[in-house]
């Protein structure tokens, strides 16, 4: 498995927390969807990214873990087409994760953007653990294992993927530096065939000398294109290419997604946290009794007063789930008091609950056979395992430990 393979292979995740609800699904789940008729996706439940807040309480972890499993499937996402385990079935991600903590520097992980404000806001638990603090390289981790070339994420998660890159070049630059690597390097150049090993030395120089990044993409493909190199020697092409050493962990890209904001119930975002939420398989009483209670613009006291369809989290469900044309009929009602809040949710009930019975429909074969759903996470667990020893195998050798 080289670097040229990675830029196709996208890895993401996701903690067990029971239930998930409609912001997970426009957050994440509608994209993996895509993404996995796009790219070759891994998609894990993380078990172990669990315990780093809630280690105290890990009773329903397993029962959560199904839940997920559950909720993935019923929305869309195919085994058939990605790659879906379990993250404490494949130890690799530990073991790399313990390995790439003996180089990484604390105060990289500290300035983690999330560390303090998560700090902030679960200030009822004690986080002044290890594993708190390390759950970044955690997800380092689970990123590198797949050598992933891709990381679906906001905007607010980039820094994550920023200390990923930061994590691999570090350990490329420590221990990509092999004893004889340039004359190892030239000894592969010549195994091109001296057309294309002309080429690639050309666009090195431009790169090396001018920062010609046209040039390093250039160089880039030639190399995926080649048939007659080692995995090893291609790795080492890459590296001297960029004029470090040879690349044994791919810096990963933050692949950004649009994330609409999905109001919950009290018109913050949408969070269990925050006890707002609306589940991906709720009861249709159920959804309709809460969107019926939601909060709408508080403009609107009485029927007869005009409201603001931007104040108003109601709307921004519209946003999501109506048509332009009801979209339309709700602003302008709003806006003329025409319409009442009870009649502006009307439709929205309606396409929320029959979203929520296509998943239903479509839970109901996994719900009856558990033993289905744990035959598919394992069989992802055994194929994600596969090439996770892979990359700790050249992580070991590099490193110096051996097989």
């Amino acid at each position: 498995m080289s670097s040229s393979d990675s830029s196709q292979r996208v890895v993401s995740g996701m903690r067990p927390t029971g239930r998930l609800h409609l912001g997970h699904y426009h957050g994440v789940l509608k994209n993996w969807v895509q993404l996995q008729h796009e790219y070759e996706c891994y998609f894990f439940v993380a078990d172990w990214h669990a315990l780093t807040t809630n280690y105290e309480n890990t009773e329903q972890i397993e029962q959560h873990v199904f839940d997920t499993a559950v909720d993935w499937l019923a929305s869309g996402v195919n085994p058939g087409a990605a790659t879906l385990f379990v993250q404490s079935k494949v130890p690799e991600h530990a073991e790399l994760h313990l390995l790439l903590s003996m180089i990484t520097p604390v105060s990289w992980l500290e300035r983690v953007p999330s560390y303090k404000d998560q700090q902030a806001r679960l200030n009822d638990k004690d986080l002044a653990t290890y594993g708190f603090l390390g759950y970044p390289l955690l997800q380092s981790a689970d990123i590198l294992i797949y050598r992933a070339g891709n990381v679906p994420v906001g905007a607010d998660q980039v820094a994550h993927v920023e200390l990923t890159r930061e994590v691999a070049r570090r350990f490329n630059y420590i221990y990509g530096r092999e004893p004889g690597f340039e004359q190892h390097a030239e000894a592969a150049v010549k195994k091109m065939g001296k057309k294309a090993a002309r080429l690639y030395r050309e666009l090195r120089t431009r790169y090396l000398e001018r920062g010609d990044t046209e040039a390093l993409e250039r160089a880039r493909a030639l190399l995926a294109e080649q048939q007659n190199l080692s995995i090893g020697d291609a790795e080492r092409l890459f590296g001297y290419l960029e004029g470090g050493g040879r690349i044994i962990l791919p810096e990963p890209q933050p692949l950004l997604t649009k994330q609409p904001k999905v109001p919950g119930l009290d018109g913050e975002k949408m969070s269990k946290s925050y006890n707002n939420t609306i589940e991906l398989r709720e009861a249709p009483e159920s959804t309709a009794e809460k969107i019926r209670t939601m909060q709408t613009d508080p403009a609107r006291v009485r029927l007869k007063d005009p409201g603001n369809p931007e104040n108003c989290p109601v709307f921004a469900l519209h946003q999501i789930y109506s048509s332009d044309e009801v979209r339309r009929w709700a602003a302008e009602g709003c806006k003329s008091a025409g319409i009442g809040c009870i009649d502006c949710k009307k439709p929205l009930i309606d396409s929320i609950t029959e979203e929520q019975h296509q998943r239903r429909e479509r839970a109901q074969q996994f719900e009856e056979d558990p033993g289905l759903v744990h035959s598919i996470l394992l069989e992802g667990s055994e194929i994600a395992r596969d090439m996770a020893r892979e990359t700790i195998e050249d992580v070991r050798a590099a490193i110096g430990l051996g097989p």
